[in-house]
């Protein structure tokens, strides 16, 4: 057993005395495939090394299961626990019989205290599974927001969308009898002449209530009755619904006589048709409204950095994720706040994630449920503050919550990035300041931005720090069929970009396996170009700075 040890890169350096040490403290486990080994949230007792098997590294992200990785043979699993003293972070489940080597916990410290190689050894190992984990996790929340923001936007889409749809489906019968109405008229001697008349007849515009209704209904057909008018009990209820009334009906019989029947009728068909017509104008209106706040959500086809509007950020973002929103008062305190050159999509992720968390807080507490947001101008500095009236951030707690991994929400419900990735965009990517004040019955989280460019001060289309960009040209790039190094490797990337030295197209660093980046450290080829159709921006990554097309 202990050359079986030696052979685990982990281990292979160690003393026979270490080998000997594990070999007799370790034992063998046997587990079938689909069957759990230990599961996200148990406490972690013992680390195993792999001898035959695959196993699966699972976790929980916004109620399902994300794939991290696939661990097989001398690879050692379950160790990031026992070294953080935490409960485990991902269940692990074998993709077919798997046979592995138990290591209590108590004997690895002992390992890993005697053994300089050992310690440096898991260190890398471990480096690497964070960054990969996190990288996922990243990736699977993003995708997770995306979910949650699409079911909203689907929501919101469909009220408007069933309403024209419904309205226009009425129009071919309102024409009809329209059409039918203006014959009757003709008929009684009603003509184009009388028509401003009619029309300048106000009528009822209040709802009715199931038992007023009925009323009106009947008081409409005594009219009509009393007038001779034929069929009343066919006429009332579609005249009742065009808000003709008896006090309607008076007026017209004394501007019409015994035409006052057609007239009544006419005036219904018209209302009628005039307010499908005014129904379908404002379905389409909202649904062109929530189009344009979604494309000034996004950015769409407007460069990284630019001049944005933070009020008409965040009004777009309420209106994305109205139906989270809808029973809960927002209340704006807004300033007079300059536009600010800032990354807007990566902005309005910002408020997403602040508002999505102060929803999920105040759905805690009974009501009345409040968010209030608040923005203003410091010096040279925009501040926003999203507060809610939730439970609140219990104190011993506070100081972790932009901690990557760390929530407080029910397993399953979050993967602990959202605030992390906030924090990020506010303080590395726009050099800001994110802080959050908490106490039984309010939260408060104040966002605070310069009102300069994020990227160095570095003004649009020009470059006054950076040598290495002097010579960018703003030519289309060539096509491109994806990552070159992911698809060497089956893998997946976010977005795309354009070694400027070598014509490489290589993966960002949202993406899991950041080539971009790694071609830059492990070469001299430090410039890139977005290889994203309509983004004409490249990046220095010695100066850590970028400049945009002129």
């Amino acid at each position: 057993m202990r050359e079986r040890i030696r052979s685990v890169p982990l281990f292979a350096d160690l003393p026979d005395h270490d080998l000997d040490l594990l070999a007799s403290a370790s034992e063998e486990v046997h587990i079938s495939a689909g069957e759990d080994l230990f599961l996200e949230g148990d406490f972690g007792d013992s680390a195993y090394i792999i001898l035959s098997g695959e196993l699966e590294i699972l976790t929980t992200s916004s109620g399902r299961e994300v794939l991290l990785a696939v661990r097989t043979a001398d690879e050692v699993i379950g160790e990031m626990a026992l070294l953080r003293s935490e409960p485990r972070s991902a269940t692990v489940r074998a993709r077919d019989a798997a046979h592995l080597l138990r290591i209590p916990k108590a004997d690895l410290d002992r390992v890993l205290e005697t053994s300089p190689t050992a310690t440096r050894a898991l260190f890398r190992v471990l480096l690497e599974r964070w960054q990969g984990t996190e990288n996922r996790l990243r990736q699977s929340e993003r995708m997770a927001q995306l979910g949650t923001l699409t079911a909203g936007l689907a929501h919101e889409l469909n009220n408007p969308a069933a309403a024209v749809e419904r309205s226009a489906g009425f129009v071919d019968g309102a024409l009809a009898a329209l059409t039918e109405s203006i014959g009757t008229a003709l008929s009684a001697g009603i003509d184009g002449a009388h028509l401003d008349s009619l029309l300048s007849i106000e009528t009822r515009t209040e709802r009715l209530d199931a038992l007023a209704r009925s009323d009106a209904e009947m008081e409409v057909e005594d009219w009509l009755t009393d007038h001779d008018i034929p069929e009343p009990w066919n006429l009332a209820p579609d005249l009742v619904e065009s808000g003709i009334t008896p006090a309607v009906l008076d007026e017209l019989g004394s501007q019409f006589g015994t035409g006052a029947g057609a007239a009544a009728l006419l005036l219904g068909r018209l209302r009628s048709l005039g307010g499908l017509l005014r129904e379908i104008e404002i379905g389409a209106s909202r649904l062109s409204a929530i189009v344009k706040a979604l494309k000034g959500y996004a950015y769409l086809d407007q460069a990284p950095v630019q001049e944005i509007d933070l009020h008409a950020g965040i009004e777009d973002t309420l209106l994305i994720l109205a139906s989270k929103l809808k029973d809960i008062e927002i209340v704006r305190e807004f300033g007079e706040i300059p536009r600010i050159e800032a990354y807007g999509s990566e902005l309005n992720q910002v408020w997403t994630n602040l508002l999505d968390n102060a929803a999920d807080a105040v759905h805690m507490t009974p009501p009345p449920n409040r968010i209030t947001i608040r923005t203003r101008i410091e010096g040279s500095t925009a501040v926003v503050e999203i507060e809610d009236n939730g439970p609140g951030i219990p104190e011993e707690i506070r100081h972790r919550v932009f901690d990557s991994f760390f929530t407080t929400k029910e397993p399953g419900k979050g993967t602990g990035l959202g605030l992390d990735i906030t924090h990020g965009i506010v303080v590395d990517r726009h050099r800001g300041d994110i802080t959050v004040d908490s106490e039984p019955g309010r939260t408060t989280f104040t966002v605070q931005l310069p009102c300069t460019a994020p990227i160095d001060d570095i003004e649009e289309g020009t470059n006054n720090m950076c040598e290495h960009l002097e010579s960018v040209t703003w030519e289309d790039l060539p096509p491109n069929d994806g990552c070159d190094e992911c698809n060497k490797i089956g893998g997946t990337w976010v977005h795309l970009r354009h070694c400027l030295t070598c014509g490489a197209t290589l993966c960002c660093n949202d993406s899991p396996n950041q080539h971009a980046q790694k071609h830059a450290d492990t070469t001299d080829h430090k410039t890139i170009r977005s290889a994203e159709p309509g983004e004409y921006w490249a990046w220095c990554y010695v100066h850590d700075t970028g400049i945009q097309r002129p």
